[in-house]
């Protein structure tokens, strides 16, 4: 068994409207050294699979196909094995 820690992102380019909203919050607490904020998304799979090739290739293609939009937003993930 296999745990995926899926982090997505959005593409440099592309503009985050909650990161500006969350900066804009930080500001009016006080944290004024905050230069940039951009929000994304952690995702956890477990997987029911014995080989991790195999398990690190469904990931690839979980976040491809459904968890990351690949136009606007980048992924990575890091793959552990644990007892399932």
């Amino acid at each position: 068994m296999y745990l995926a820690k899926i982090h997505v992102t959005l593409k440099p380019t592309v503009n985050d409207p909650q990161g500006l909203t969350v900066k804009g919050g930080l500001h009016t607490l006080g944290f004024n050294g905050v230069h940039s904020v951009r929000v994304g998304k952690y995702i956890e799979v477990r997987l029911d699979e014995k080989d991790g090739k195999k398990a690190k290739e469904q990931v690839r293609e979980m976040c491809r196909q459904l968890l990351a939009n690949p136009v606007i937003e980048d992924f990575r993930f890091e793959l552990e094995q644990i007892k399932g």
